[in-house]
């Protein structure tokens, strides 16, 4: 029988661990947290020193019945939930749950789920850790005043089913900010000048762009400044004034953190941050590999630290001098530069083991998994190699009291370039074979000149959200991904090609929290706020006193916002759809899950149906419309509107253009244009369409 017991958080961690330990440990999973505050009502306990009040979450009363019996039968009891606040808080109300205060509990944490990993925390099990416990309930606590005090303020100003939040508020807020500074813009007019010159011994000219004069830059803000530059360098003599050659080194990027991972995969993968995180999950907790069984293979994938283990070090090494050559490998290892708590002394994100290559799991792995483990096994790599050098050249070019410039460089040594580049790097189109020196002749061949407009700040993405909201010091890395999820599912925000626009709702709500509840949407109480529950979590600021001061605020505010906001009516988007039962022009509705579409003339007419989006193509089989529809897991497809009668259904989206060669249906695939008729088989390439640039 069994002597310890390990209490893990995931069924998906149960397996592999209990292979690890051997017959002496039963493992079993708590399925995330055991208790809670209740839904029903805020939950804490205002006159008592704002006690929380914990019950068991519903549907875990079977759980924890069983964990009870594998209690009774222990000798000790191993909790080895996450190793971050939220873990600790688990293992914490497992000891509450469980009743364990006579037991001999110990807690157990471990950055990757690895045999090592797991029989090394086994020998540093400790106490559970009160003041992570104490951070994470001072964050729950405060999450839970925000949304239960303001959210009912918004339902009884605007409608139902809105909601708002300690970080989700601020989010909305920036990207308000963020809408209203592209909406003001007004662009600005420049033009770019380059001279195309000759140079004796070389078939491509050289790109010299226009500088100024040797005093100084000069700026083309007008197409009539232009042509006087022109006129004045008509029959220029061109001549090199200095020639700089030089070495510059781009340095290794560090490895991942949570945020960065996000933003990667987002830029690259065009993942979600939601996506990211699910995938990341599931790398960390174990991937089945033939002939290995299950086995973790990245480390723990909430973390704000780029700080890698020295094993991991030395084995990175190792490999990098195996497979590439010794002078790839770096000696000393970079670390970001704490400008703020690093969460917990975790780890970066890294492989569990360098020597298990995206190529030898590409078989065990979904294509997702497979590239997000990619990206991750590429990075770490990478961080761990020595700088790409660059010769540079850098030339002066003068004419007629005017310069041009011309910056070239080329690779001497790709470092950790040869496993990892980003898409920013820049590439040089000059490349000068022979050299530039001050003797060498040039003779002018052209002008090129454009006209430009200076353009707003870009709309946020997912990934440059992520990057502010860590810059501000707002959330942390576990709250980034569940915080876009939210704004998105209450149509505060949408996303179109990656971009976040906000919508009328969430334009509405923002600017009611802007003046019921300034310091909830100010970025700088927020982040302020942050560094305070860090100091819970060093133990240097007892929580209570931070909800106390806290709340009376809030209150007020509540009460004041409670008689003093004007009502806001949201008007619905009216359809084209007209109601079947009473002929009233039906409107576009927000339930729970999405869209749907409802009859104005409620409650006399009660008729709701889905709402489809029309794409405004023809089915090929009846001429009905062809809609966006989704699976039961929520995959998209196009389909007939007059399904189950017309059963045509596609994958990707079809286009309005039909075939040139037979008339048929077109499908989008990429840059491409397919036709559907398979015996046809004409692709040509998608017009580019200036309006979507």
């Amino acid at each position: 029988m069994a002597k310890y017991l390990v209490i893990v958080e995931s069924p998906a961690k149960v397996k592999t661990i209990k292979k690890f330990l051997g017959p002496n440990y039963e493992v079993a999973a708590s399925n995330g947290h055991v208790r809670d505050m209740p839904k029903s009502q805020l939950g804490i306990d205002i006159e008592n020193n704002y006690e929380p009040k914990y019950i068991t979450i519903r549907g875990k009363g079977d759980i924890l019945a069983n964990l009870r019996k594998e209690v009774k039968k222990a000798e000790k009891i191993y909790l080895a939930t996450d190793p971050d606040r939220e873990g600790e808080a688990i293992s914490w109300h497992l000891t509450k749950a469980l009743k364990l205060e006579d037991k001999k509990v110990y807690r157990i944490t471990f950055n990757e789920i690895t045999k090592n990993a797991v029989k090394e925390s086994l020998k540093n099990a400790r106490k559970v850790d009160m003041d992570l416990v104490d951070a994470q309930q001072a964050r729950r606590v405060l999450d839970r005043m925000v949304g239960y005090r303001i959210s009912p303020v918004l339902w009884a100003k605007v409608k139902r089913g809105l909601s708002a939040g300690r970080v989700q508020s601020v989010a909305l807020r920036i990207i308000c900010d963020r809408e209203d500074e592209i909406n003001a813009f007004i662009p600005e007019e420049y033009w770019t000048l380059d001279a195309l010159l000759h140079v004796q011994g070389e078939k491509k000219p050289l790109a010299a762009k226009y500088y100024g004069t040797p005093d100084g830059k000069v700026n083309i803000s007008s197409e009539e400044q232009l042509k006087g530059i022109m006129a004045e360098l008509e029959g220029a003599e061109y001549e090199v004034a200095e020639v700089k050659k030089g070495e510059r080194t781009k340095k290794a990027p560090l490895p991942f953190t949570t945020s960065t991972l996000q933003q990667e995969a987002s830029k690259v993968l065009n993942f979600s941050t939601q996506k990211t995180m699910r995938l990341a999950q599931q790398l960390y907790e174990g991937i089945d590999i033939k002939g290995n069984g299950t086995v973790g293979i990245i480390t723990y994938l909430r973390t704000d630290s780029t700080r890698v283990s020295e094993e991991a070090e030395n084995h990175a090494k190792e490999y990098i001098d195996r497979t590439y050559g010794n002078e790839y490998a770096a000696e000393t290892a970079r670390e970001k530069k704490a400008t703020q708590k690093i969460q917990d002394a975790h780890e970066a994100i890294r492989p569990t083991d360098i020597a298990r290559t995206p190529f030898e799991l590409k078989e065990s792995l979904s294509r997702d998994q497979f590239r997000l483990y990619q990206l991750i096994w590429k990075r770490f790599t990478a961080s761990r190699m020595n700088p790409a050098k660059y010769e540079t050249t850098s030339v002066k070019i003068d004419g007629n009291g005017h310069r041009f410039t011309v910056a070239a460089s080329k690779i001497l040594f790709d470092g950790f370039m040869s496993v990892y580049t980003d898409d920013e790097e820049k590439v040089d189109n000059n490349t000068l074979v022979r050299g530039i020196d001050k003797e060498t002749k040039l003779n002018f061949e052209a002008f090129d000149y454009k006209q430009h407009f200076t353009q707003p700040a870009p709309h946020y993405t997912e990934a440059s959200l992520v990057r502010a909201l860590e810059e501000l010091g707002i959330g942390r890395p576990s709250t980034y991904a569940p915080t876009i999820t939210t704004i998105l599912a209450r149509r505060y925000v949408v996303k179109e090609n990656k971009n976040l626009y906000v919508t009328e709702l969430g334009e509405v709500v923002n600017n009611m929290m802007k003046e019921a509840f300034p310091s909830i949407v100010d970025v700088n109480f927020t982040a302020n706020m942050e560094v305070l529950l860090d100091g819970v979590e060093e133990g240097t600021i007892n929580w209570k006193i931070v909800i106390s001061n806290f709340y009376p605020d809030l209150e007020e505010a509540v009460k004041k916002a409670e008689k003093e906001l004007e009502h806001v009516k949201i008007a619905d988007e009216v359809s084209d759809e007209v109601c079947e039962l009473c002929g009233k022009q039906m409107v576009i509705k927000y339930g729970p899950h999405g869209r749907f579409l409802a009859c104005p003339g409620f409650p006399e007419c009660r008729n709701t149906k889905p709402y489809l989006e029309k794409t405004g193509i023809d089915c090929p089989k009846c001429g009905k419309d062809i809609v966006l529809k989704k699976t039961k897991k929520g995959r998209k497809y196009y389909g007939c509107v007059d399904n189950p009668e017309c059963d045509f259904m596609v994958w990707q989206k079809p286009s309005k253009e039909a075939c040139p060669e037979c008339g048929s249906l077109m499908l989008e695939k990429g840059n491409k244009l397919v036709c559907t008729k398979e015996e046809c088989g004409f692709v040509k390439n998608k017009a580019n369409n200036s309006e979507n640039l």
